[in-house]
């Protein structure tokens, strides 16, 4: 997790309820499409895996998949329900080098501020090798607000998104957009937008 601490702490005290509400997921569309971006047995790394579902599905497709999370609560339950490694940091602190073959950032980054995204996109590519594949999941709009749990969710546009990827040495190959709910139960409008590290 990042720099807020309201969001952080939301999680450390739900982290079973949220556990059960994301349970184990079978993979989607967007999933399946990073997939087919890494080479077999990749290194992939879940950053802000949560309760580790997605780590656990790549896994299953036979990369070695392993976590990065804010909330130790959050992952003693990935460790917990599938056994997956999860390093617990704030997103700032986190320091890979040339790591991963994938990354995969969905809905994670939304929890910190606008300012805190340059960095963190710029640390993310940093852990990423080259000719590797990222995913980020964010949620379109204008802002930021809180939600019913205290949460803070910073949304943003495409075109800001794919000017603070290409700084952070990103290049976007595709990006799509879907309607989606958040934990309480809100509509979303979602961007899943796929990149690579030439």
């Amino acid at each position: 997790m990042g720099g807020d601490d309201h969001t952080l702490e939301f999680y450390t005290r739900e982290a079973e309820q949220y556990a059960e509400f994301a349970g184990a997921q079978a993979p989607s569309d967007i999933m399946n499409t990073f997939a087919e971006r890494l080479p077999a047995g990749a290194e992939v790394l879940d950053f802000g895996c949560g309760s580790g579902w997605a780590a656990n599905s790549f896994r299953e497709m036979g990369f070695n998949a392993s976590g990065f999370d804010g909330s130790e609560g959050l992952a003693e339950q990935a460790r917990t329900r599938f056994g997956i490694e999860v390093t617990v940091g704030r997103f700032e602190d986190f320091s890979a080098k040339r790591a991963y073959d994938g990354i995969w950032a969905s809905f994670c980054l939304l929890h910190d501020s606008r300012a805190a995204l340059p960095g963190h996109l710029a640390r993310l590519s940093a852990a990423l090798r080259p000719g590797g594949a990222f995913y980020l999941g964010l949620i379109a709009g204008e802002g930021d607000e809180r939600d019913g749990f205290g949460r803070l969710y910073t949304y943003f546009s495409e075109p800001e998104l794919r000017e603070a990827l290409a700084d952070a040495g990103f290049v976007v190959s595709e990006v799509r957009t879907t309607e989606g709910k958040r934990y309480d139960g809100s509509p979303v409008d979602e961007l899943h937008i796929f990149a690579g590290k030439p």
